[in-house]
C-alpha cells in the first residue's frame, strides 16, 4: 500500500492582499508547520523565477501544494509591460513544471482582467471571449490555457478562480485597478478625503477577502471529478459602483468625502464585466458568498475603526 504524504504546502506571493489571508487560513486548517509562506519582499523570500531555487524547496521541504500567487498586478503591470509578463508567465510555467514533475496539486488566481471586448459585461458567463486590454490580463488569459494544458497533458491537479476586485482590511492592496475598493475605507476611517482613481458610476464586481479565501479552499477541497472547469471559475460577489461605497460610508460616517478624478485605470475598468454568471461554480462545488454590500461595509469599517486609534 502506497503511503499517503502529508499536507505541506507552500504558498509565493504570501505577502500581498490575498496571500496574508490565506496563508492564515491554510495554517489554521493544516497547522502552522505544514505552511510555508513565502514572498520576494518578505522574511522567507523566494523568487519564482528562479526555478533551481523553487524546486530545491519544494524537494527539501516535502511540499505536496503549491498556491502560486506571486504575480504583479493590473494597474502596476502596465507601467512595466515586459516585466510583468515575465513575472507572471515565467512564474506560473516554473511552478507547473515542477508539479508535473512532483505530482503536486497548484492553486493559481486568475481574474476578470482575461474579458475584454466582445463580452455581456452585466452578466458575463463562464465560457465568453477573452480579449484582455492589459498586460495582467493577457498574462492571466494565457495561464488559464497553460493550467488547461498541464491537467489535460499531464494530468497536472490545477484549479483556479477568477477572481472580482477583493475588499480586505487586514492588508494593503497590490497595484489593481479595483484598488479604490480597499483605499476608500482607509481614507474614511482615518477622516480623510478620498479622491477615487474611477468615476462613480463604474460598476466592477467585487468579493469580501473572508468569502474569496473560503472560496479558495472550497474548490481545493472539491473532488476532483466534479469540477468541470479547467481553465478557471467565474466567482461573483457583489457588483457594485464607487458612488455606492460612498453613500454606505457615509450613512456610518457623515462626513466622509470623495472626490472623483478618473485616471488611466478608468480605460482598464471600462473593458472589465460588471457582474459575473458563476453558475459553474455554484454546480460543480457549491459555492456561494456569504456578504452582500451593507455586511461588507460593516465589517470593514467595524475593524478599521476599531485598529485605527492604535495607528495614531
Amino acid at each position: 500500500m502506497m503511503k499517503t504524504r502529508a499536507t505541506r504546502i507552500l504558498v509565493t506571493g504570501a505577502a500581498g492582499q490575498l496571500g496574508t489571508e490565506l496563508a492564515n487560513a491554510l495554517r489554521e486548517r493544516h497547522g502552522n508547520a505544514a505552511v510555508i509562506a513565502t514572498d520576494i519582499r518578505g522574511g522567507n523570500p523566494l523568487n519564482v523565477m528562479d526555478k533551481i531555487a523553487l524546486h530545491r524547496m519544494v524537494i527539501d521541504e516535502g511540499i505536496t501544494e503549491i498556491y502560486h500567487l506571486a504575480a504583479m498586478l493590473s494597474a502596476s503591470g502596465e507601467q512595466s509591460p515586459l516585466v510583468a509578463w515575465d513575472l507572471n508567465m515565467q512564474g506560473l510555467i516554473n511552478v507547473l513544471e515542477i508539479a508535473k514533475a512532483h505530482a503536486l496539486r497548484v492553486f493559481w488566481p486568475s481574474s476578470i482582467a482575461v474579458f475584454g471586448a466582445h463580452i455581456d459585461r452585466t452578466f458575463t458567463r463562464q465560457f465568453s471571449i477573452l480579449e484582455p486590454a492589459t498586460v495582467y490580463g493577457i498574462s492571466k488569459a494565457s495561464g488559464e490555457l497553460w493550467c488547461k494544458y498541464y491537467f489535460e497533458k499531464y494530468g497536472v491537479d490545477v484549479r483556479s478562480l477568477r477572481y472580482p476586485g477583493l475588499i480586505s482590511y487586514s492588508a494593503p492592496p497590490g497595484g489593481g485597478t479595483t484598488d479604490y475598493a480597499v483605499d476608500i475605507f482607509l481614507h474614511a476611517a482615518k477622516g480623510e478625503v478620498y479622491t477615487c482613481f474611477l468615476k462613480p458610476m463604474t460598476t466592477l464586481p467585487m468579493l469580501y477577502m473572508p468569502d474569496a479565501v473560503r472560496a479558495t479552499l472550497e474548490l481545493m477541497s472539491a473532488p476532483a471529478d466534479t469540477l468541470t472547469v479547467r481553465t478557471s471559475y467565474n466567482l461573483q460577489g457583489v457588483s457594485v459602483r464607487p458612488l455606492e461605497f460612498e453613500a454606505h460610508i457615509r450613512a456610518r460616517l457623515p462626513n466622509f468625502r470623495v472626490n472623483y478624478l478618473a485616471d488611466f485605470r478608468q480605460r482598464i475598468a471600462d473593458t472589465w464585466p460588471q457582474g459575473l454568471d458563476d453558475g459553474y461554480a455554484r454546480r460543480d462545488w457549491g459555492w456561494k458568498p456569504q456578504f452582500d454590500l451593507p455586511s461588507i461595509v460593516e465589517d470593514m469599517l467595524k475593524n478599521l475603526l476599531k485598529s485605527e486609534p492604535e495607528k495614531k
